[in-house]
């Protein structure tokens, strides 16, 4: 079987290479090069039937991922596909299962059968769900699993495979060691064995499993900071290294590839850790988790790694994985979801607008001219969260009569700053009257850069079961396109 890679290497283009062109408004032949050199990857599983291709790389609008998940403690089946589809009607590009509960292969197969989004898992966790303790893991094992989760149509999985048996003593120093769960259960399973990684040594398997299914790899930072004290150390380099080895490994194989990263970074080393990981990475799309900018706000922790997530973009992340409220706190839930994503959808549209990708600030410019206007109706529908942003301007002035007003209720009529300036300029002065428009149906940005975001052609995707319908006809829980 031919992967994406492959295919762009031998100067095909695919039907996933044509839709991802008509998303991010690029020539189809920009974005068969840009895959072929392996600065792009699109996550597309050939098993996945219902999935609506999408494409990750510098070049490209960034993107953003919604961790969801069981646990032992909580969650159902119904309640991870509530999650999943909270996350995909608010922004979502792509969606990671991280279920560590019970019915792992039942969840994922529903998410898997009614995601137009990619979705991705960390196959360790499976792994140690199977065996009888950490140490107990073997090879065959874990390459078991992962060849069931690629049958299933899984489109990218996190594999810690740079995390080596002569990085551990390097995080011995650190204030808060190993923080990735799937890193500390290698170490853990390193430790007790007394030999080298095996996702590490087993490589080049995992490599003939993705390329038969066209599974994208995900290099995990099992080694990365916790928090700020211990970002930039020897132990986060030193895994970065041996990743960089493993992208031209992949490559190799004609396995798509990205690389993921921290973490915890004070703001002033964001740009470096992208710069960084792009050199030694040879270009590889990177994918962040945040980062948290400081250590000292959780419940509010989507903030602080947004302000992170922003700067990453700018420097030319290519995907940004979102952190709810209840990061370092619990398992989130679909309201988690739904703020985490708000939180990321304006970092990675900031990011994009402050790199200058090309249409990116239309849609600012089209809310900013509607405000300016007092036209609340266009205002509220050019809004990231339309619902929210209504019922914020309802909760005090709630009449329709107010939809046609020249003012709100932070400044009301007398002091409104525009209706004087519009009053001013229609005089007898000397200032022009505005009249700006922006034609949003000809901007070129890409789609995750206009309203509304989480808009996928689902055309594919099975009869949604009552309770997502409902959710849908709720306002709550999917944006349909004209396929649907």
């Amino acid at each position: 079987m031919t992967t994406q890679l492959q295919y762009a290497r031998d100067g095909t283009v695919t039907p996933a290479m044509r839709r991802v062109a008509e998303r991010e408004n690029v020539s189809v032949e920009f974005v068969r090069e840009e895959v072929a050199n392996g600065h792009a990857v699109i996550p597309a599983n050939r098993e996945h039937a219902s999935l609506d291709p999408m494409i990750l790389g510098e070049a490209f609008s960034t993107k953003v991922n919604a961790n969801i998940g069981n646990s032992e403690e909580t969650s159902s089946r119904e309640e991870e596909l509530r999650k999943l589809h909270t996350a995909i009607h608010h922004g979502a590009d792509t969606v990671m299962d991280l279920s560590t509960g019970p019915n792992l292969d039942e969840v994922r197969e529903a998410n898997v059968r009614y995601s137009p989004v990619p979705l991705g898992t960390v196959p360790i966790y499976e792994a140690v769900k199977r065996a009888d303790s950490v140490a107990d893991i073997t090879p065959e094992l874990l390459l078991d699993v992962i060849r069931k989760q690629a049958r299933q149509g899984v489109d990218y999985m996190t594999i810690h495979a740079g995390v080596l048996m002569e990085h551990l003593p390097l995080t011995d120093g650190r204030t808060t060691g190993i923080v990735s769960r799937g890193g500390s259960i290698l170490a853990k399973w390193m430790e007790e064995n007394r030999i080298q990684n095996p996702l590490y040594t087993r490589f080049e398997d995992v490599c003939e499993v993705f390329a038969a299914y066209d599974v994208t790899f995900s290099l995990g930072d099992g080694l990365r900071p916790g928090c700020l004290a211990d970002a930039g150390d020897d132990a986060q380099y030193a895994e970065l290294e041996t990743l960089g080895e493993l992208v031209d490994v992949a490559r190799d194989h004609g396995v798509q590839v990205m690389v993921e990263g921290p973490g915890h970074v004070p703001l002033d080393m964001v740009a470096e850790q992208v710069d960084r990981e792009r050199e030694v990475c040879d270009g590889a799309p990177f994918y962040l988790l945040g980062p948290l900018v400081t250590d000292v706000a959780p419940g509010y922790d989507h903030i602080t790694s947004a302000i992170g997530a922003t700067e990453a973009a700018r420097a030319g992340a290519a995907m940004l994985c979102y952190v709810t409220p209840k990061e370092h706190l619990g398992l989130p839930d679909a309201d988690d979801v739904r703020d985490g994503l708000a939180a990321y959808r304006i970092a990675a549209h900031a990011g994009d607008v402050a790199a200058g990708l090309p249409g990116a600030r239309d849609w600012d410019d089209a809310l900013s001219e509607a405000r300016y206007a007092f036209d609340w109706r266009r205002q509220f529908e050019l809004s990231l969260h339309p619902a929210r942003a209504q019922a914020a301007h309802d909760q005090t002035l709630p009449g329709d009569n107010y939809k046609e007003a020249r003012f709100c209720s932070m400044c009301g009529v007398e002091f409104c700053s525009m209706r004087i300036d519009q009053d001013a300029r229609s005089g007898e002065g000397g200032m022009q009257e505005i009249a700006d428009e922006t034609d949003l149906d000809a901007s070129p940005a890409a789609e995750v850069n206009l309203p509304p975001v989480g808009t996928h052609d689902t055309s594919r995707v099975p009869e949604l079961p009552a309770f997502l319908r409902e959710l849908h006809e709720s306002g709550d829980g999917g944006r349909a396109n004209a396929d649907d």
